[in-house]
Formats: structure tokens, C-alpha cells, sequence
């Protein structure tokens, strides 16, 4: 199958599956389609070149057709090694003409020489899940700054290094902070990640939760939405916290809440979701029980310490697909999931397309803000603006059928009363 799209995929041969699978999620996803329709029409990218580096699955192919549609010059590139769906980026090649560097699986130099094709693509706006492209182009290709106009960035652990940029001066150009929209991380985190984390684990190993004791490291977003649904299939849930208000929204909301070192002496399946490193220590590890069980759905595989677990196994092996087996020299089994990167996506397919929908639009609408008000921004992290986030939830309830109610002029006008003091 002969393109002239620049690539690195598996086989283009798989195209028409990853068709029929980007088709099937597109249906699920009216608001993007919404976007698309405008930008199709309105072509606010036209000009721009746009380089994402972003899971690669069905619904960010959706994302990267509307940027297409819009007029922008795309380039893709996978921000995990294990999460791309061959399938898809053969498709986003051979059938949408989308330039994609991803491989299920690749290995750490092809990882880092695709996103190098991506930068390579010279963008004026950058697109993350991780702040991987931005953190090259603010390191190995500082000469590539200026050409940038801004940046998104889709996760909580990408928003902490950019703060962190931020907060030292050196962040070199402005970037909107897509995680923090709430109709990214209230529906994203919580309902995608809490539903597709609980099918990465079970696929992985078809292991019944209820009647288990099921950690979940960290009370953010993410984790709300995995102890929500591990609850909710009959597992006894314990909550691990560092911040105190979160810890007690987690008591409040009728979970046990400990510290690591002891949930890990009664756990039998622990879940990470705090974007921090070393979560299940080395000390925790020699804790656990026989038969543990550890996964991690934040975004980079340093949640759980798998330079410390393999020092303390006397031998390994895989058990099965995506689970591998640590035997440890007090001669107890500890499983690893997919390699302790992002189960939802290395062992299921990632957020159902109905919340990737709002997040999405929001990547598509940041980007079309971005290069309206290039002139204005300055170099800071800046959240989504209110009048997007409204416009996207107002647009989800259309798709859905749900009507709300408007304020009268009469009940608009006592409100503003009461904000001007009066």
C-alpha cells in the first residue's frame, strides 16, 4: 500500500481495521464532529503546522482529522510505548494522509527518534500527553522555541512539569493547560480513567475484585474514579494520601485511608494515580502478600519502583500476556502489569470515545484559541478559558437530549446585583 505520508507504523496492511475502529469511535464522539463540521468550513489552523504526541487510539484519530480539516499541517507522534493501536496509525497514513511515528511496543530509541520526527516537523503549535516534545524543544532543540506560538498539554503529570518551567523562568512559550479544563479532568479523569483501568486490570488477568482489598495510591481525579468503580464491583477499597483534604474527602466519601506501608501488608491489588515516583517503594514491596498485584494508571512507569522490585526477585517470568511474575527471596509472587506504564491504555484500549469526546474538544478548540490570540499570550501556563469549557459541556448535553434551565432577566439581574456589591 504506497503513500507519500511520511510514517514509521507496524504495517499499512492493517489500515481498513483501524477505518472501521476510528469510524465506530467518531460515532461516539458528536461534539468533536461538531468542530470538525465548523472548522471544515471555517479552516481556523489553515497555515499552522501542528506536531501531538498523544496515545495513539481511535479517539485521537478523530482529534487528529479535525485539526486536519481545520487546515493544519499534522504530525503524530505516540507519547507511551505500549498504548498505540497499530491498527489506527496505519489508517491515520494510508487512508487520512496524518504523517505518524508509532509502533506498539517500540523500543526506547525508536520511542525518542519518533518524537524527534515530530519536532522535525518545524511546529508552530505543540500538542502533549506527558510534555515530552515540549521538554526536547526546551532542551536538545532550544533553537526551535521561536517558531513556536504555544503548546497543549493533556495530562496531570504534563501540567506539573510545566510548572515547574514556569516557575523557574524557563518556560519558552505559552502553553494551555487542557487537564485542568473541567470537562477534561471532572469527566476524563474520573469516569475514563476509573472504567478503563478497572478493564486494563481484569483483561490483563481476569481476576475477580469482589472480596479483594484494592489499594488505590493518590486521591486526585484519577484515583477518585478507580476507587469509585473498584467499590462499585464489590472490592474493599483503601485510599493512600500525602494531602490531608484529599485524605479526608476519601474517609468522607467511605473509604479506609492509611499509609502505603500499611495498606501494602493487606493489599491485594494496588493501582497508582499520583503522576510522583516511587509510590510502592522498595520497603513497601517487601511488604506485600503473596499474589500481589501491581498496576499503575498514572503517566509515567516510576509510580511503582521496578528497578527495586527486580532487585528482590530471584527470578521472573511471564504469566501471562501484559502480567509478569516476580518470585522474591522470601519466596513470595508479586505481579507486574504492563510493564507498570498506563494499564488502561498497554492492557485496554484507553478512555470509552464518550469522555475523549469533551477532552478532544478541548484540545481542538485550545489549539484554534491559541493561534487567534497568538499576539496576547504570554510564556505562563494558562488553564482552558471558561467560554470553551462552557461550550463544550453546553454542546455534550445538546448531543446528549438534555435540556437545562436559563436564568429570567429578572434572576439574571439579582445575581449581578449581588456581584457588584449592591
Amino acid at each position: 500500500m504506497a503513500t507519500t505520508t511520511k510514517h514509521d507504523v507496524k504495517d499499512l496492511a492493517l489500515a481498513p481495521e483501524g477505518v472501521r475502529r476510528i469510524e465506530w469511535a467518531d460515532r461516539q464522539m458528536p461534539v468533536l464532529a461538531a468542530i470538525r463540521e465548523r472548522f471544515e468550513r471555517d479552516q481556523p489552523l489553515s497555515g499552522y503546522r501542528v506536531s501531538a504526541c498523544l496515545h495513539v487510539t481511535t479517539e485521537t484519530a478523530n482529534l487528529m482529522r479535525t485539526l486536519k480539516a481545520g487546515g493544519a499541517d499534522v504530525v503524530l507522534c505516540a507519547s507511551n510505548p505500549l498504548s498505540t493501536q497499530d491498527d489506527v496509525a496505519a489508517a491515520l497514513v494510508s487512508e487520512y494522509g496524518i504523517g505518524t511515528f508509532a509502533i506498539k511496543g517500540e523500543d526506547h530509541d525508536t520511542y525518542y527518534a519518533h518524537l524527534e520526527a515530530a519536532i522535525d516537523h518545524r511546529p508552530h503549535v505543540t500538542m502533549d500527553d506527558g510534555a515530552d516534545v515540549i521538554g526536547i524543544l526546551h532542551s536538545a532543540r532550544r533553537e526551535q522555541l521561536g517558531d513556536v506560538i504555544a503548546g497543549t498539554e493533556e495530562t496531570t503529570t504534563g501540567v506539573i512539569r510545566l510548572r515547574a518551567l514556569e516557575r523557574d523562568g524557563k518556560l519558552g512559550f505559552p502553553v494551555i493547560a487542557v487537564n485542568e479544563a473541567k470537562t477534561k479532568h471532572l469527566f476524563d479523569n474520573r469516569y475514563g480513567t476509573g472504567q478503563s483501568t478497572i478493564d486494563g486490570i481484569i483483561r490483563s488477568t481476569n481476576v475477580l475484585l469482589a472480596g479483594r482489598t484494592f489499594v488505590v495510591a493518590g486521591y486526585g481525579w484519577c484515583g477518585r474514579g478507580v476507587a469509585m468503580r473498584a467499590k462499585g464491583l464489590g472490592a474493599h477499597v483503601v485510599v493512600t494520601e500525602v494531602d490531608a483534604m484529599k485524605a479526608l474527602e476519601a474517609v468522607m466519601d467511605g473509604f479506609q485511608v492509611m499509609p502505603m506501608s500499611q495498606a501494602a501488608e493487606i493489599g491485594d491489588i494496588f493501582v497508582t494515580a499520583t503522576g510522583d515516583k516511587h509510590v510502592i517503594s522498595r520497603d513497601n514491596i517487601e511488604r506485600l502478600k503473596d499474589g500481589a498485584i501491581l498496576a499503575n494508571t498514572g503517566h509515567f512507569n516510576v509510580e511503582i519502583d521496578i528497578p527495586a522490585l527486580r532487585s528482590l526477585a530471584t527470578e521472573t517470568r511471564e504469566a501471562r500476556q501484559l502480567v509478569e511474575e516476580f518470585t522474591l527471596t522470601n519466596g513470595r509472587k508479586v505481579y507486574l502489569l504492563a510493564e507498570g506504564r498506563l494499564v488502561n491504555l498497554a492492557a485496554a484500549e484507553g478512555h470509552p470515545a464518550q469522555v475523549m469526546d469533551m477532552s478532544f474538544a478541548n484540545q481542538a478548540l485550545a489549539a484554534e484559541h491559541v493561534i487567534t490570540n497568538a499576539a496576547s499570550l504570554e510564556r505562563t501556563v494558562y488553564d482552558v478559558p471558561k467560554e470553551i469549557d462552557d461550550e463544550i459541556a453546553r454542546l455534550k448535553l445538546a448531543t446528549m437530549g438534555v435540556a437545562i434551565d436559563e436564568l429570567t432577566e429578572e434572576q439574571a439581574a439579582y445575581l449581578a446585583s449581588w456581584d457588584e456589591g449592591t
